[in-house]
């Protein structure tokens, strides 16, 4: 499946369409006033980032605006100052750009090259120095600098994964790039070779040394993955294999170990899961769904080292890319990119349980969620 066919299957709506909101009456909870907003951020396949409001307690959404000139803003990631916001911009000359959060209106501070194809994922190290990016069309991750004021300077690592040679997809397809919860080690996942590579990051050059491989079986398709707060287990969402897989994590080596895949709850081989979330009490993992359109609930066991499908609850949109818990944790957002929806979900942080927290609200090609 070419990166296109794969980005955009079962037909991405229009890109850079108007921006709508829920109807006023679902932007109420029980007849009250409207309580104060929190921002909520949404990526999307068209030249504008999304600006919402939600309400922490209702769930219900409003439209803000949009960060224009930003070419098909598909992921972003939040600096730890919360004063900047990062997204790639994911096309053939892949790009990531920086926007400023403060003194007002966000403000475009410039982009810089990742020097790949079609960057799909990024995300800031913790000590704030340091952007990475991963480039899905030509299987590689890419080191920016991050400066004082936000802005981005040029590329000072570049890493193309070439060993394993690709599995069934044809070539390599790195799909995420995460700093470990220690910040000793940085995992990049790779749909094309199978694999989940790990390597350390000198915090002064901002280079990137590979220290070990994780394999998958061939054809799997690792996608994401999120770790338990412990920081011992990582759990991996596998595109082609409609899989989800327990791994053990070496704290001290920063190696992973796969275990056996396991449901995702979804029965048709056609299903896609996505995006994979843990919450940080490392009680419950959430996976999305795409093709049955349902969000799967897992029961975190044994420390971290099982999980327990509960079941799954239809996400009330389609093809739900992107998942994402606001900070609080009491809200879970999906981003349904088919429908060009973003549908809310309370979340009980005692049982696991999901329950609607109102109609869907309209997004264009919404793929990624970042409440703030």
């Amino acid at each position: 499946m070419t990166r296109t066919s794969r980005r955009r299957f079962l037909g991405a709506l229009t890109a850079g369409a108007a921006f709508a909101a829920v109807p006023a009456s679902a932007a109420r909870a029980a007849g009250s006033a409207p309580r104060a907003g929190r921002a909520l951020y949404l990526g999307t396949y068209g030249s504008a980032v999304g600006i919402a409001d939600y309400d922490p307690v209702s769930g219900a959404i409003t439209a803000r605006g949009t960060v224009a000139g930003v070419a098909n803003p598909s992921f972003l990631a939040l600096h730890p100052s919360g004063k900047t916001l990062f997204t790639v911009d994911e096309q053939s000359d892949g790009a990531v750009t920086a926007i400023s959060l403060g003194g007002g209106s966000p403000r475009v501070l410039g982009s810089q090259s990742t020097g790949g194809d079609g960057p799909c994922h990024l995300s800031v190290h913790p000590g704030g120095a340091w952007l990475f990016s991963a480039n899905y069309g030509s299987g590689s991750v890419a080191v920016h600098p991050i400066a004082a004021d936000g802005s981005l300077g040029a590329r000072t690592d570049l890493v193309t994964h070439s060993s394993p040679p690709p599995g069934p997809q044809g070539g390599p397809h790195a799909h995420q790039i995460l700093t470990s919860p220690d910040g000793a080690f940085v995992l990049a996942v790779d749909l094309g070779t199978d694999s989940v590579y790990t390597y350390t990051l000198d915090e002064d050059a901002g280079t990137l040394t590979q220290v070990s491989v994780a394999a998958f079986p061939a054809g799997s398709g690792p996608r994401h993955l999120a770790f338990h707060p412990s920081g011992r287990f990582a759990y991996v969402a596998c595109e082609l294999g409609n899989a989800v897989v327990v791994c053990g994590y070496d704290t001290a080596t920063g190696a992973l170990t796969p275990g056996e895949p396991q449901s995702t709850g979804a029965g048709s081989d056609s299903n896609a899961p996505a995006e994979i979330v843990a919450t940080s009490s490392g009680s419950f993992v959430f996976l999305s769904n795409r093709g049955e359109d349902t969000i799967a609930r897992y029961a975190v066991t044994s420390g971290g080292a099982e999980l327990q499908l509960l079941d799954t609850v239809p996400v009330g949109g389609a093809f739900p890319r992107h998942l994402a818990l606001s900070p609080d944790e009491g809200l879970l957002f999906a981003c349904n990119q088919n429908s060009g929806t973003v549908t809310a979900f309370h979340l009980d942080g005692a049982t696991g349980e999901l329950r609607s927290a109102g109609g869907p609200f309209a997004q264009p090609s919404a793929v990624c969620a970042l409440p703030l």
